[in-house]
């Protein structure tokens, strides 16, 4: 049984969303405990009757560095507590890539006789904090719109292996017949075996003897003939690359140097002058990255992005578009994925 565990954090007004994530989390689990996944839900009301040496809230921040996913609901106020939460779970992923993180906003109808401005300004504040922090928030208007959302990004992190299904056992294979098999990273699709043909947004690996076509996003086409293992990306400049037997690894200069151009280009002209300098430097340590190919870190590749468009919000379409292509597209695992899939939706 593989465990992920999800931290919930939020304020006490929002006690009814939390009790209904949570129904919706056991639901969930009902759907994964066949295929071998669990999700264990940690929530503050598990560490009433803890004893601390130090302070309860101690307790809180150490689960959240042992989580895999930190979910945070707020609506009129963030509570110093609530807001410190974060900041763990946030300084985790920059040191680790972990946790994945989600901040919903509750944007519903409040009055404004009875608003407490003083919560308000702590809510204002906190967004204000994260527009600095390059970290972009979801608004949901109902419980249902939450679990909606939620839902699909965590079928999004198990499209990209960051959770990763058990086998049925109706589906083992038969003795002496043929498996294939493949991993996806970011959009796209990935396909093996004799006669496939795998149509990539994000870039394609290949493994496997196959002898189909492989086609990215810009039509580049890739015939196996057999045993051809491409590792790393191959740029055809819009031409065949047909190999037997062949192992390609990491990435040309040249190529990197005309996929960068326009991210450095951006960068030069939105970036603050007293942040261009290290915004710069930030896009050459991605492009360096980069040129190892398959063997990138996808955590520090997540981390560099997440760190640039802090800096520049506006090189946000740059780097998108950069790891659109197929060349990059191919390295970006599932943590540097999380990261766009969330700048695309800001």
């Amino acid at each position: 049984m593989i465990r992920k565990k999800l931290f919930l954090a939020s304020s006490a007004e929002l006690s009814e969303d939390r009790k209904e994530f949570e129904i919706f989390i056991n639901r969930k689990n009902k759907d994964w405990l066949d295929k071998g996944v669990f999700l264990e839900l940690i929530v503050w009301e598990d560490f009433l009757d803890a004893v601390s040496k130090t302070r309860l809230q101690d307790e809180y921040n150490k689960a959240i560095r042992e989580c895999d996913l930190f979910v945070m609901l707020f609506f009129t106020m963030v509570g110093k507590y609530t807001e410190e939460e974060f900041e763990t779970a946030f300084g985790q992923f920059q040191a680790t890539s972990r946790p994945f993180i989600f901040t919903y906003f509750k944007d519903a109808e409040i009055s404004t006789g009875s608003a407490d401005r003083k919560a308000l300004a702590s809510l204002w504040a906190f967004q204000d904090k994260l527009d600095a922090l390059g970290h972009f928030y979801t608004r949901y208007k109902s419980i249902d719109e939450l679990k909606l959302h939620f839902n699909r990004q965590l079928d999004k992190l198990a499209a990209s292996g960051f959770i990763e299904f058990k086998p049925d056992k109706d589906e083992a294979a038969a003795p002496g017949s043929t498996t294939y098999s493949a991993n996806l990273t970011g959009n796209g699709a990935i396909a093996q075996g004799g006669g496939a043909r795998a149509v990539g947004a994000r870039g394609v690996h290949v493994g496997g003897n196959s002898t189909g076509d492989i086609v990215t996003g810009t039509q580049t086409k890739v015939d196996t003939g057999g045993g051809a293992y491409v590792g790393g990306n191959v740029s055809t400049r819009g031409g065949d690359f047909v190999g037997r037997d062949m192992h390609t690894q990491g990435l040309a200069a040249a190529d990197l140097e005309s996929l960068f151009a326009p991210l450095l280009a951006s960068v030069a002209q939105h970036a603050p002058a007293d942040r261009q300098v290290a915004a710069l430097e930030q896009v050459e340590e991605l492009k360096a990255e980069a040129a190892k190919g398959e063997k990138a870190d996808d955590g520090k590749l997540a981390r560099i992005v997440d760190g640039l468009v802090a800096m520049v919000p506006k090189a946000i379409g740059s780097v998108v578009s950069l790891f659109a292509t197929p060349i990059l597209g191919g390295i970006a695992g599932p943590v540097t994925g999380f990261v766009l899939d969330k700048l695309e939706g800001s």
